[in-house]
């Protein structure tokens, strides 16, 4: 008999979020859960008329998060877990409260908008003992599980270099003045915290990198830049990367690069040879054996190993990207969850990211404003 759907709430994602529509579809794409109850907006009108307009029964719209951690707390099918996806400084509060309420957390990125906050709620949450994920969604890709399952069998051998980068150009122009909505509090501090480009998808590209080898870096040289006049955060980052094993590494992310949409891209080169992957191209990863032709693997064949063989849902030639990817991290958390509903164990392939990968991007931020702000200086980074 199939486990009944997971009870789901969100926090945020009412009218003109993006990224609100992006989690209810990869909620919904595997099954595996049931939006119930939701405090979609700050503003709670907004916030009853938002849940109106998805299919929300009026019992379980609520007009702000506390009144339904409260609410959903006191019901025998209250939700189980919870989406956060406000703007970056409300993630910290939301989840202190939901978990409070006993809750599982399924949280936007970055984690929080400060280091402080960070260590607190990453500590909190491992006393807790609930399922805290944190959606970095590119890690659902299944040839980026490929790649990473073919370092940790060791077939590119030691690695040495490590580069990733995500340039976008939307920000190019000062969209923010304008008003227009994700820009907004996108470069505002006081909503998404003093990292700019770096924490919205500077920490993309850092917890890709470190999913796919298994590193972090110990030390980072950064220079964070304004080029766009007035901007109040950085829409442009470049780091240096220094790994305890000797590899050496770089990301560069830009919010003004012209010709990029989302141009996010890994390259790894270890002994034996280079890994290739390119988000715009999920389908196709392209290794490079020392000495030999590269090859590509793609998605849905019998190049592709168990790791990327467990997330694939179609055949070959049929494109999976975006969503679909979203929709693995949800269903990964959801095969959490139906574990610790009977305190069995997991499947062993299970994987997402959780706290501490949250915990890690807030970390790098932290080192990357440290270090641009020191003149580019090697800076620790908290493990």
């Amino acid at each position: 008999m199939a486990e009944p759907r997971i009870r789901l709430g969100m926090v945020g994602g009412g009218e003109g979020a993006f990224i609100g529509a992006v989690h209810r579809i990869a909620a919904r794409l595997d099954n595996r859960y049931e939006l119930v109850a939701g405090a979609l907006s700050a503003s709670p009108d907004k916030a009853i008329r938002s849940a109106a307009a998805i299919g929300l029964g009026a019992d379980r719209s609520y007009p702000d998060y506390g009144t339904m951690a409260q609410a959903e707390a006191a019901r025998t099918d209250g939700i189980e877990a919870v989406a956060i996806v406000t703007p970056n400084h409300m993630h910290a509060p939301v989840a202190d409260t939901f978990l409070d309420a006993g809750v599982h957390i399924i949280c936007d990125k970055p984690l929080t908008t400060t280091l402080e906050e960070a260590r607190r709620l990453r500590d909190k949450a491992r006393a807790s003992g609930l399922i805290f994920a944190v959606t970095y969604n590119y890690s659902g890709y299944p040839l980026v599980r490929h790649a990473r399952l073919m370092i940790q069998g060791g077939e590119l051998g030691a690695i040495r270099i490590v580069q990733v980068e995500y340039p976008q150009d939307w920000l190019a122009d000062p969209l923010e003045a304008a008003g227009q909505k994700q820009a907004d509090w996108r470069t505002d501090p006081a909503r998404s915290g003093a990292g700019g480009c770096v924490s919205d998808i500077g920490t993309h590209a850092y917890q890709l990198a470190h999913f796919v080898t298994g590193m972090m870096p110990e030390q980072i040289l950064a220079e964070a830049t304004i080029f766009v006049p007035g901007r109040r955060v950085d829409d442009n980052v470049q780091v240096l990367l220094r790994y305890g094993n000797g590899a050496r590494g770089a990301l560069w992310a830009s919010q003004v690069a012209p010709g990029n949409d989302n141009g996010l891209r890994l390259r790894i080169f270890g002994e034996k040879g280079g890994l290739d992957w390119r988000q715009e191209e999920p389908n196709l990863l392209t290794w490079s054996p020392l000495g030999d032709a590269p090859r590509s693997i793609r998605r849905g064949t019998t190049s592709m190993n168990a790791a990327g063989q467990r997330v694939n849902r179609i055949p070959a030639g049929h494109p999976e990207g975006y969503l679909e990817a979203f929709a693995t991290i949800y269903t990964e958390v959801a095969t959490a969850i139906v574990a610790s509903r009977t305190a069995s164990l997991a499947d062993p392939g299970l994987t997402f990211p959780t706290i501490e990968d949250g915990f890690a991007g807030v970390a790098m931020v932290d080192a990357v404003l440290r270090s641009s702000t020191a003149g580019g200086v090697w800076m620790p980074v908290e493990l």
